[in-house]
């Protein structure tokens, strides 16, 4: 199995390892493997993984080829780089002079064809472009059907478009769910070309979905918002039929005893300069929307997002003058405490992706269970730096004991099989990448 390039939170640099990928993967047809990115075997792709994390750094990208990396492989995949710049800085001549220093043919058939192409996922002013974010007034004071009884499964950060990915699925298959819920990240930036290839055609083929009416839902991640959401939208807006159409980026699944509330945190995630201190939130009308669908309902709630609500592992926020971090976003717990103080039984549980692990928390700020369920396809090194809570978080939210397993040094990756029982009952199981039938931790709701 090829190693999977490196992802980045820096939509100039995401969005530049979507082109690459394009360019290097080609057309996607019926002939194309499932698993079609290509990984950090292909020279090209690990020329570009380099030059992106010198790029994210903000350090100069050499000319010579550092390593046992083919000069023409790096030549491609630095003035790919220069000339997406360029185009975004405005700077026409720029262009020119640099796609005259170089033999494009060489790269591959397409690869200028594809800069150019690139340069359409960002705004006039050489920013993201604009979101179509569709706004609660839009929507509706609709509800999703969901099956009593239904098996829900739950996956995040999974959008790799890998073997991992593919196979992974097909673990969730074996458990036959009645939906499947993405909380978000289709890498590396969310373009149509990437939801199609690392999403829409594997969904539908390992779920057979020609054959059986799984619905299939996903939220908005920082990465899928990157490209301005430009595959993140279309998908949406065709990936079910009525009446499970997923309606926004945000939406509720209900029964007469449970409900899924889905929240978009992607949307105010994109800027490279606030990474590390980034404070993402919910649109206020998104948020009156939510506090509605929970007031108004009698059963149990359980919320989803892209983003964590709290961590022991992350940096949320500016860290503090001695350099102490909160753990937790205050402006994901104002709404918490809004959504708590409306609903009729606790917030039963709160699921999230975007750190790339699984941790289970003891209650915190309200919340008997915060779950991260990051650990859908991409890989993380079994480093004392993964798995260590980080020494500067003040207060952090405490951890059951549930550990992820490893294989050649990177974490096994796994999912969340959720069943809805009688009488308001639910079962949550917690599953490994080993065979996907035995569940490495369950608790009841």
């Amino acid at each position: 199995m090829a190693l999977d390039p490196q992802s980045f939170r820096d939509h100039l640099v995401s969005i530049y390892q979507s082109m690459v990928d394009q360019a290097v993967r080609g057309p996607v047809n019926a002939a194309t493997p499932l698993a079609s990115r290509p990984g950090l075997d292909n020279t090209k792709v690990l020329a570009a993984t380099q030059v992106a994390a010198l790029t994210a750094a903000g350090k100069a990208v050499p000319d010579a080829a550092p390593g046992a990396i083919p000069q023409v492989a790096w030549d491609c995949a630095r003035l790919g780089m220069s000339i997406l710049r360029a185009h975004v800085q405005g700077d026409p001549a720029q262009v020119a002079q640099l796609e005259g220093t170089f033999d494009f043919a060489q790269c591959s058939p397409n690869w200028l064809q594809t800069v150019e192409q690139y340069f359409d996922y960002f705004g006039p002013d050489g920013k993201r472009a604009t979101i179509p974010y569709i706004r609660a007034a839009t929507v509706g004071p609709v509800s999703l059907p969901l099956l009593a009884g239904a098996t829900v499964a739950l996956l995040a950060d999974w959008g790799t478009g890998t073997d991992t990915a593919v196979d992974l699925l097909k673990e969730v298959a074996q458990h036959n769910p009645d939906v499947v819920i993405h909380l978000g990240d289709i890498y590396y930036s969310g373009t149509a070309d990437e939801c199609e290839a690392n999403f829409t055609r594997i969904v539908n083929s390992v779920l057979q979905r020609d054959q059986k009416d799984i619905p299939v839902y996903t939220l908005a991640g920082n990465h899928d918002m990157y490209s301005g959401g430009a595959g993140y939208y279309g998908l949406i807006e065709t990936l079910n039929p009525s009446p499970w159409t997923q309606p926004a980026s945000f939406f509720c699944l209900r029964n007469d005893d449970w409900q899924f509330i889905a929240m978009d945190t992607g949307l105010h995630d994109y800027d490279p300069l606030t990474v590390k201190d980034v404070l993402t939130y919910l649109e206020q009308d998104e948020e009156d929307w939510i506090t509605d669908r929970i007031r108004e309902f009698n059963g149990k709630t359980i919320l989803l997002s892209h983003h964590q609500f709290f961590s022991a592992f992350s940096q949320i926020g500016p860290a503090a003058p001695d350099g102490g971090l909160t753990p937790y976003n205050p402006r994901l717990e104002q709404s918490y405490q809004r959504f708590s103080s409306a609903a009729k039984q606790p917030i039963a549980a709160w699921f999230w992706g975007h750190e790339h692990a699984l941790t289970v928390y003891d209650p915190y700020l309200g919340l008997t269970r915060g779950r991260c369920i990051g650990h859908g396809a991409v890989p993380v090194f079994d480093t004392a730096d993964a798995s260590a809570p980080l020494s500067s978080v003040h207060n952090p939210p405490t951890l059951k004991t549930v550990t992820l397993g490893t294989t050649d040094h990177i974490f096994m990756h796994g999912f969340t099989i959720i069943k809805l029982g009688p009488g308001g009952t639910a079962t949550a199981e917690y599953y490994e990448d080993r065979d996907g039938s035995t569940p490495m931790y369950t608790e009841t709701f």
